[in-house]
């Protein structure tokens, strides 16, 4: 089962950036890859770094703390591939993103 959730405007995204939000006390990290959205787990199983904030490159995000780079849409570390990122489906709906969870 799923729940999903209204993340953020299309706009407020352009491609090559991400954003953190939250929803249910959880963050999650949303990125724009070439206009496709992907959402994956916000913290850096590393040290907990938010990889909203970190810097993307194509189809990757480098953690902000340390560099631990993780392909976007599949949640892998490229860095340390036995420590990988939840992936989530994102879609965007009238010129909203949403992003699909688990149910708590």
């Amino acid at each position: 089962m799923t729940s999903s959730f209204d993340a953020a405007a299309v706009a407020d995204i352009p491609p090559g950036r991400g954003k953190t939000v939250e929803f249910l006390g959880r963050r999650y990290a949303l990125f724009n890859v070439e206009g496709t959205f992907h959402a994956i787990d916000d913290a850096c199983p590393h040290r907990g770094a938010s990889m909203g904030e970190g810097w993307c490159d194509g189809r990757t995000v480098h953690c902000p703390l340390h560099g631990w780079t993780f392909d976007i849409p599949s949640g892998a570390c490229l860095t340390r591939p036995d420590r990988p990122v939840n992936p989530y489906p994102a879609e965007v709906r009238e010129g909203r993103v949403w992003i699909h969870v688990p149910k708590p």
